[in-house]
């Protein structure tokens, strides 16, 4: 037990190293947040532009409209094939390395990484909710008069959200996970952060595995709270 209590001082309290497990976990939710927001309404423009693009018919597609959102269509498969097929920690060092080179923040170059490969998954979640929704809710907006658009953001997106609820927090907890990639480019998230605290005593079981309780901490909370609202919304349908 003595050997525990000194071995938690020493990787915690001495130099006050806890610091650097509560910043790193500041930065990993900061660029978990941002990421999911930018990843979501990337996701569902593409979504949509994709679903569009599978509901029209052929005169549609011929007209110009059709070659706006055919070529939109083209443009979507490539980003999702790109982003999809190769790994999330070669993204981010292309993006730090070369496209984002000159940036002064490495905050801003995770959460532009992570928006665009978080987008691609949502991307496919929406698509499939949105196709997963009866033809006949969009027949019967536009019997009523609403316009396609209208349709689509009040009728249709409002339902796929719903249906998609639990896949979005699948790709919420793994986008969660996924931060901890960015040690790579020096960003003290905090994964990075029980590394340091490694590094500096030469201990690395109590860092490290307090750096996989806060994690677990967090997808457990996540779990439940999402899990309370998709409950929520399963009763309002009994209504």
């Amino acid at each position: 037990m003595q050997s525990f209590i000194d071995k938690f001082t020493q990787d915690f309290i001495v130099q006050d190293r806890w610091i650097f497990i509560v910043k790193g976990l500041g930065v990993t939710l900061e660029v978990t947040a941002l990421a999911l927001v930018f990843g979501i309404i990337i996701g569902l423009f593409i979504g949509v532009v994709r679903c569009v693009h599978d509901q029209q018919t052929a005169e549609e597609r011929s007209g110009f409209s059709g070659v706006v959102i055919n070529v939109l269509n083209f443009l979507c498969k490539i980003y999702v094939t790109v982003i999809r097929g190769t790994p999330a920690l070669v993204q981010l060092l292309i993006m730090y390395f070369i496209i984002m080179v000159s940036a002064k923040s490495k905050v801003m170059v995770a959460v532009v990484t992570f928006s665009i490969n978080s987008g691609a998954y949502v991307a496919e979640i929406f698509r499939g909710g949105i196709m997963s929704i009866d033809k006949g809710q969009m027949e019967a907006g536009r019997s009523l008069g609403l316009s396609y658009i209208t349709t689509m953001t009040h009728v249709i997106i409002p339902q796929a959200i719903k249906a998609v609820l639990p896949a979005l927090v699948n790709e919420l907890i793994t986008l969660l996970k996924e931060t901890s990639i960015c040690g790579y480019i020096g960003l003290n998230e905090l994964t990075r952060g029980g590394d340091i605290i490694r590094g500096t005593t030469f201990d690395a079981l109590l860092p490290l595995f307090a750096v996989a309780a806060i994690y677990l901490a967090m997808v457990m909370m996540l779990s439940g709270v999402f899990g309370k609202l998709e409950n929520r919304l399963r009763a309002g349908d009994n209504i």
